[in-house]
């Protein structure tokens, strides 16, 4: 018997998850609900999120809701014995995500979360290659992801901090910050940051992070930067090691925005200038197969039984520590800094 889903929170990813599960072909979508009642679902429609968390017709619940409710949704339906896909973030910050970990732990059910990035193509040749140690260990990396937003997003959920938890770092920079710690296969525990919101002024939600960090035990340093006053989409992944470099620019989407998904690879020489254009090899990913890729990693962990390893719990939890060192340290900064303007103001 297919594995029966339901999905809550019906909008552009509830479809999006629900297309490719679909594709998967070991699931039956079998209720939806959205705040938006859908009028063109070829299933039920349910009344309310409790309605399909409760309902024992569903075995699996896909999580496709404004961030404050991933939290108390995953637990709710953890707790009722489905088995869990839920978008990012997993919560607000790491406290929560232990309190997930916790009813996770209580149930023998599966939990995985939709950190997409990692399925994409070209993230996925370049973790092949840092992991075939060919290219020597990395030195450090550097990303970029940064999106144009206009007016209307103020009348979204995602501009007000008690729905979105946050501004651009939630909302996108997750992502960069997720492929750092999983391509780099480490953390980071030294942090310097800015999170700042000078051109939106909505309070509490950033509209660019800057930020250097470094893991001690690696040695890994990487720079950041989070924006929503890009004016143009773009994403950019660089990797650099002891004997080249990858550089992943753009993304592929189904929108098209983030231009074409292109990694780029060369090893040096022994000589300097170490590498030329003329070195490099260009990989063009033309189709995005990341939804689909995620959608059979997870029903392989429900309907195998085999381990999630993109989309951990565990690996929520060390994206959402990381987030909350960037908030605190911008915040002791800007202790710091009224301070300094007290104590020369008293000079």
């Amino acid at each position: 018997m297919a594995n029966r889903v339901g999905i809550i929170g019906y909008g552009k990813m509830g479809r999006i998850r629900a297309e490719a599960l679909r594709k998967d072909g070991r699931s039956e979508i079998v209720v939806v609900y959205d705040i938006d009642t859908p009028t063109d679902a070829t299933c039920r429609v349910a009344p309310s999120i409790e309605a399909i968390v409760n309902d024992p017709e569903v075995d699996t619940v896909v999580v496709c809701l404004p961030n404050h409710l991933n939290r108390p949704t995953t637990i709710a339906a953890l707790k009722a014995g489905k088995n869990v896909f839920c978008e990012k973030p997993p919560a607000f910050n790491a406290a929560e995500v232990r309190e997930i970990m916790a009813a996770e732990a209580e149930s023998d059910r599966v939990l995985m979360y939709g950190f997409n990035h990692r399925h994409h193509a070209g993230v996925d040749k370049l973790k092949q290659i840092v992991d075939s140690g060919a290219y020597g260990r990395v030195l450090w990396m550097r990303g970029r992801y940064g999106k144009s937003v206009d007016g209307d997003y103020l009348k979204t959920w995602r501009a007000d901090r008690s729905k979105a938890g946050g501004g651009i770092l939630m909302d996108q920079g997750i992502h960069m910050l997720d492929l750092f710690q999983y391509i780099g296969g480490t953390s980071f525990d030294e942090i310097s940051a800015f999170v700042t919101s000078h051109y939106w002024n909505i309070p509490g939600i950033e509209d660019n992070v800057f930020a250097i960090m470094r893991d001690r035990t690696s040695g890994i340093e990487v720079s950041f930067h989070s924006t929503m006053t890009q004016w143009r989409h773009l994403f950019s992944l660089e990797v650099f090691t002891e004997r080249g470099y990858l550089v992943l620019n753009g993304l592929k989407t189904s929108s098209g925005t983030y231009g074409e998904e292109v990694l780029t690879i060369a090893k040096n020489r022994s000589v300097a200038p170490a590498a030329s254009w003329a070195d490099e090899e260009k990989l063009t990913y033309e189709v995005d197969t990341s939804w689909d890729k995620e959608a059979e990693h997870f029903m392989d962990a429900v309907t195998l039984g085999l381990p999630v390893r993109l989309g951990t719990s565990q690996q929520a939890l060390e994206v959402m520590t990381l987030i909350d060192r960037i908030y605190e340290n911008e915040h002791a900064l800007g202790k710091e800094l009224h301070e300094n303007l007290r104590r020369v103001g008293q000079r």
